[in-house]
């Protein structure tokens, strides 16, 4: 079975915090691809009620192999479900089984696993360590890495949260197979932000295999995780805290963060708001005199072929664009009540800027459904 001694390797380099992201097929079974976790203590793997019955007694019997106990806790599945109460159910395991500060814990599952996993390994007797295990698309080519965690609010997403960098992330290919066709093509709106902002090479790859990677052929898969994490760890080296460059990562996500809290947490999947969310970006980058219109139909009909929703949804009907622009102020790029988007600043580059409300409001009325 291939493992580790296979696997691709991209380092995070962050000092004396620098950790591995192995990516590979069979990591699930191979010991080695958890030996950035200290032996002999505890464990805790978190996952959901879809992803549990799957993999985690697979990670358990690698783990125990490691740890002296290994516990298991199941998140309710959902968006919906990222917040203080499933936060709480990880700590109250961890307390109620006398867990110490050299406890580890295992994010098994997606975005919201391992967002709500980091988050609680943030806090829990000041910081306990942690390892990323993601199986979704989503979260190994995005949430797992670069040390992002977060909860969310009912008036924005990701709003409480903490940096906190995990010990290794496992990217077991092999757990894409179980996929829904949907939460496929939400992966896919986080690699495709890649070229836009940082590599138009790799957009034109992944025009050319865009099919394949909707059939989640492995080749494909492989090289997409890898080239994304790639830039990933570039941008999160050169700025860990978002003060600065790695605030480009959030293309498309602005508007897409709104469409997810108006809309209500779950009934858009998190890539479908930041593909619609691109496309929304790229008119506004375009009508700021940045991009011209074949780039933005180029990425348009990138997103579409993806499975992607390009227009907005109207989550308002008295005022839709006002309605968007309010949630749009709670992001975490705005600054003194004034919004901040990630732009397309030239092919292949991308900047923060403010924009007029009134644009906005034109780009909104142009980009969303009617």
């Amino acid at each position: 079975m291939p493992g580790i001694s296979s696997a691709q390797q991209v380092r995070i380099a962050l000092g004396e915090r620098s950790y591995p992201i192995f990516i590979g097929t069979g990591l699930l079974d191979d010991p080695a691809a958890f030996e950035a976790a200290a032996a002999g203590n505890d464990a805790l793997i978190v996952t959901n009620e879809t992803v549990g019955p799957l993999y985690a007694e697979r990670l358990a019997r690698v783990l125990a192999r490691r740890h002296r106990k290994v516990r298991q806790l199941a998140l309710p599945d959902g968006e919906r479900h990222k917040d203080w109460a499933s936060l709480n159910l990880i700590f109250d395991t961890l307390l109620g089984h006398g867990a110490d500060r050299k406890t580890v814990l295992y994010a098994l599952g997606g975005g919201v696993v391992g967002d709500m996993t980091g988050f609680a390994a943030a806090c829990y007797m000041r910081g306990v360590p942690f390892v990323q295990v993601p199986t979704t698309l989503l979260a190994q080519v995005d949430s797992s890495v670069g040390g992002k965690t977060a909860i969310n609010h009912p008036l924005g997403k990701n709003m409480i949260g903490a940096f906190y960098q995990p010990l290794a992330v496992v990217c077991d290919l092999d757990a894409l197979r179980t996929l829904p066709a949907r939460e496929v093509s939400a992966g896919l709106a986080e690699v495709i932000k890649y070229g836009p902002i940082f590599d138009m090479a790799f957009l034109g790859w992944i025009e050319a295999h865009i099919d394949a990677l909707r059939a989640c052929e492995p080749a494909a898969l492989a090289r997409a995780v890898q080239r994304s994490c790639e830039i990933k760890a570039e941008v999160v080296g050169q700025d860990e805290r978002e003060s600065g460059l790695r605030a480009i990562l959030n293309f498309g996500h602005t508007f897409g963060h709104a469409i997810e809290a108006g809309l209500g947490y779950g009934a858009w999947l998190h890539g479908e708001g930041v593909g619609a969310g691109m496309v929304m970006a790229a008119h506004l980058s375009r009508d700021l005199g940045l991009v011209d219109d074949a780039f933005v139909q180029r990425l348009a009909a990138l997103i579409h072929r993806a499975g992607l929703p390009t227009r907005g949804p109207v989550i308002d009907a008295a005022d839709n664009a006002g309605r968007y622009l309010q949630l749009m102020r709670v992001d975490k790029k705005a600054e003194g009540g004034e919004i901040r988007f990630v732009v397309i600043d030239g092919p292949g580059r991308a900047a923060v800027r403010a924009a007029p409300d009134a644009l906005v409001r034109q780009v909104i009325d142009r980009c969303c459904a009617k």
